[in-house]
C-alpha cells in the first residue's frame, strides 16, 4: 500500500531543481520533465521516482515474459527502460556489435518514494515502510536545503570521437541504398555512436546542461548505479490510458534558425512540405498502424495526425499521432512485445531493416533507440523513445551518443550525414563545451 500527500507549491521551476538535487542521494532515480510542453495526452508535467524495494534487471532471454510477471505480481507503480536489443526476445535476431556502455538489456525498480508534480499540486507517493520519511524529505525539498553533491570528482569536458569516419557512413548508406533498390527494404533507419573513453562527468550536471539547451516533452534523468541515461527525447513511443493506446512517430527533421524569424518560418513550411520527409513519416505511420493492430480492436486502428510539423529549441520535426483501442483481454506488456522496438527507429520491412542495421552499424544500440516508461498499478503506461540522449557508465567512464535517419531510395547519403550533425550538435555541446562546470 502507499500513502499519499498532496501539497501547493508556488516556484514550480525551484521546486523540480530541488527534486532532481535530493535524488542524488539514491542509486536508482527516473526524473521525467515535460518542460512545460502542453500535450493532449500527458499525465504530469514532471515524475521523479527513486530507492528501489523491487527490481528487475536481465538480458533478452524471454524478457518480456519477465517483465509482465513482474508488472503484474508488483501491481503497482515501476520505472524503467527497454533496449533496443529486446528485438532479439522478439524476434529472431541477433546482437554482436560492439558494445562500450554494458548496460543490462532491461531493467525495471518499484520505487520506495514517488513524486508527482502537476500544476501547482506536489503528490508524494510513498510505500508503506517510509511513509513516516514524508514530512522530512517534503521540508527538506521544500527549503531546498543544500544536498550533499560530491558523488562525483570534479568533471571535465571531453571530446567525441566518430565510430565511424564520414567516408565510413557514406559508404555504408550506399550499401543501405542497394538494398532499397534491391527491394529488400523500403526504409531503414541507420545510426552511428560518437563516443570518449576515460571520460569523467558529471552525470546531474549534464542532464541540466542539456535539458537547458534542448527543453524537450520527454527529458530523461535515469540512473541505474553506475548507468546513467541523460535524455532530451522529443518523442513518445506508445502510451496506454485505459483501452486506447497512441503512438507518436517522429520522422522528418530540419535545423532551426533562431536568429532569423522568417527563414525559420521557412525551413518549417519547407519540412513540412518536403515530399521525401513525408514519405519517410507515412511509412513509419503504415508500420505503426500495422503493429498496433495486432493487440487492437478490428477497425481501431486511426491516424489522429498526419505529417504536423512541431517545433523544438534544437530542431523542427514532422510528428504523426495513431491511435487504437486495445482488445479485451490483452496485457499491457504484450502491447509493447507487439510493437517493439518502434517503428521509427527500425524501418520497413521491420524485420529485415533490424537485420541490415545489425550488419552495417558497428556499435551495438543497448538503450538507445530503446524505450524509457513507466506503468501504474492498473497497467496503463507512458515511454518516450530514447534519442537526443547521453549514455554514461561511471564505472568504466565510456561516455556515448548516437544519432541517425531514415535511409530511402530518395536519400543523399551525404545530405544524411549533416542531418546526422545536427541531431548530435546538441550533444555535443553539452559534454565538449563548459555547459556543465
Amino acid at each position: 500500500m502507499r500513502v499519499s500527500k498532496k501539497v501547493k507549491i508556488e516556484e514550480v521551476s525551484e521546486v523540480k531543481e530541488a527534486l532532481l538535487d535530493w535524488s542524488h542521494q539514491f542509486n536508482e532515480i527516473v526524473w521525467f520533465d515535460s518542460n512545460d510542453h502542453s500535450n493532449l495526452y500527458s499525465r504530469f508535467d514532471a515524475i521523479l521516482a527513486v530507492d528501489a524495494f523491487t527490481a528487475i534487471q536481465t538480458d533478452t532471454l524471454n524478457a518480456f515474459d519477465k517483465l509482465k510477471e513482474y508488472q503484474e505480481t508488483t501491481a503497482d507503480w515501476i520505472f524503467g527502460y527497454l533496449s533496443y536489443d529486446l528485438k532479439n526476445d522478439v524476434e529472431d535476431l541477433a546482437s554482436a556489435n560492439f558494445d562500450g556502455l554494458q548496460f543490462p538489456d532491461i531493467f525495471f525498480f518499484q520505487p520506495k518514494k514517488i513524486f508527482f508534480l502537476k500544476g501547482e499540486e506536489l503528490e508524494l507517493l510513498y510505500l508503506g515502510m517510509v511513509d513516516e520519511e514524508i514530512e522530512e524529505d517534503l521540508e527538506q525539498i521544500l527549503q531546498k536545503r543544500h544536498f550533499k553533491k560530491d558523488f562525483f570528482s570534479e568533471a571535465k569536458p571531453v571530446v567525441m570521437k566518430p565510430r565511424i569516419t564520414k567516408e565510413e557512413y557514406v559508404q555504408k548508406v550506399e550499401k543501405m541504398l542497394d538494398h532499397i533498390q534491391r527491394g529488400d527494404i523500403y526504409e531503414a533507419n541507420f545510426c552511428q555512436e560518437f563516443y570518449a573513453e576515460d571520460a569523467n562527468i558529471h552525470p546531474f550536471k549534464t542532464f541540466r546542461a542539456l535539458n537547458t539547451i534542448s527543453h524537450p516533452p520527454f527529458a530523461t534523468f535515469l540512473r541505474n548505479h553506475d548507468h546513467y541515461l541523460l535524455s532530451a527525447s522529443p518523442e513518445r513511443y506508445l502510451q496506454k490510458k485505459g483501452r486506447t493506446l497512441i503512438s507518436q512517430p517522429i520522422k522528418g527533421t530540419a535545423p532551426r534558425a533562431h536568429d532569423d524569424k522568417d527563414k525559420d518560418l521557412k525551413l518549417a513550411k519547407d519540412l513540412e512540405q518536403d515530399t521525401k520527409e513525408r514519405s519517410e513519416n507515412v511509412m513509419i505511420v503504415d508500420l505503426v498502424r500495422n503493429d498496433l493492430s495486432k493487440t487492437a480492436k478490428k477497425g481501431s486502428v486511426e491516424v489522429a495526425e498526419l505529417c504536423k510539423v512541431y517545433s523544438f529549441q534544437q530542431v523542427h520535426q514532422m510528428i504523426s499521432t495513431v491511435t487504437a483501442q486495445l482488445e479485451e483481454g490483452i496485457p499491457a506488456v504484450e502491447v509493447l512485445r507487439t510493437t517493439f522496438p518502434m517503428g521509427s527507429m527500425t524501418g520497413a520491412p521491420k524485420i529485415s531493416a533490424m537485420e541490415i542495421i545489425e550488419t552495417l552499424e558497428e556499435t551495438k544500440r543497448g538503450l538507445y533507440s530503446g524505450a524509457v516508461g513507466y506503468f501504474d498499478p492498473v497497467a496503463d503506461f507512458d515511454f518516450n523513445v530514447v534519442i537526443r540522449s547521453i549514455l554514461y557508465n561511471a564505472q568504466k567512464n565510456y561516455v556515448s551518443f548516437s544519432v541517425g535517419g531514415a535511409i530511402t531510395s530518395k536519400s543523399s547519403p551525404y545530405k544524411e550525414y549533416e542531418e546526422c550533425l545536427v541531431k548530435a550538435a546538441a550533444l555535443k555541446q553539452v559534454l565538449e563545451g563548459d555547459l556543465q562546470h
